[in-house]
């Protein structure tokens, strides 16, 4: 009998053989559970097996979203194998699993997040970063852009010169993320001031500072902003605050200066409400603002 590992490794093969190869988030998860279960026998893996799975990852920091995406992964290659291969293996006891994980709260939709943060917040944070000699990425530039764009932090770093439309002023990007279309993803957004950052003026001031041939507006490694920006929180004592939280910060913008859900999604590129609003958090207090531009 194989091992949950082989099994792993012969779904791999024949994802990449169709064109399918797992992308990033797909690629970590599955080199996880090789690290976890890699060595398990199918005929051992058992729905015992796959509780004790689930409380150690638990115990690791896993939430319940990201633990129910791990046991959706370990019966897709159970079943791939059955279905593909003919092989002998048994879906059921990852059902049972589930069942038991769910009633133990260990598997469930994730909390959402809902922090924003406060325009101090904001303001102490860019100003941290500007008057930094030593900060060689201009994360206080890329603050309001992350803002004024609601763009992930590595679509920010991967937006290139030769994708901006300055007659129309927008941006292109490429193969953006969207669980459904992996791949050619394209979208344009536009690069206005609707959220209290000028994204245009931005890009205007950063290809007056361009020094080199790097086709990238922001030419530096999103990971390397990432930890900038986690350590001047850190710095300035600015607690439970994400890079992404700024994507939920200027899709909630959008929304508070009075833009309806498809005009927003032309901007955040979501393809449906129920995704969009995980994004959205809106301060009721923003509605005098939008009933002020509507009355004007």
């Amino acid at each position: 009998m194989k091992t949950f590992g082989q099994l792993t490794d012969l779904h791999i093969d024949d994802m990449c053989n169709v064109g399918k190869s797992p992308l990033r988030s797909k690629a970590a998860a599955l080199d996880m559970l090789q690290r976890h279960l890699g060595k398990c026998s199918v005929a051992a893996l058992d729905h015992e097996r796959l509780i004790r799975f689930g409380r150690d990852r638990a115990a690791q920091g896993a939430g319940p979203m990201t633990l129910g995406i791990d046991i959706g992964f370990i019966k897709l290659i159970l079943a791939h194998a059955a279905a593909v291969h003919g092989l002998p293996v048994k879906v059921e006891p990852v059902d049972l699993a589930r069942i038991a994980l769910k009633r133990l709260g260990l598997v469930g939709k994730g909390h959402q997040r809902d922090r924003r943060p406060t325009q101090d917040e904001l303001d102490r944070l860019v100003a941290h970063f500007d008057a930094n000699p030593r900060q060689i990425a201009p994360v206080g530039q890329i603050i309001r852009f992350a803002v004024a764009t609601a763009k992930r932090q590595e679509e920010i770093c991967k937006a290139r010169w030769s994708d901006v439309d300055t007659r129309t002023r927008m941006l292109l990007i490429r193969d953006r993320k969207d669980p459904r279309n992996k791949n050619g993803n394209n979208q344009r957004i536009p690069l206005f001031a609707a959220t209290g950052y000028d994204a245009w003026e931005i890009v205007e001031d950063q290809l007056a500072k361009r020094s080199n041939d790097d086709d990238r507006i922001f030419p530096f490694n999103h990971r390397s902003v990432g930890t900038a920006f986690r350590r001047g929180c850190a710095d300035l004592n600015i607690h439970d605050l994400h890079f992404h939280d700024l994507r939920h910060e200027g899709t909630s913008r959008l929304f508070e200066a009075g833009f309806t859900i498809e005009q927003v999604a032309l901007v955040t590129g979501h393809k449906d409400w129920k995704m969009l609003k995980r994004y959205t958090h809106l301060k009721p207090e923003a509605l005098h603002a939008v009933l002020a531009n509507r009355a004007a």
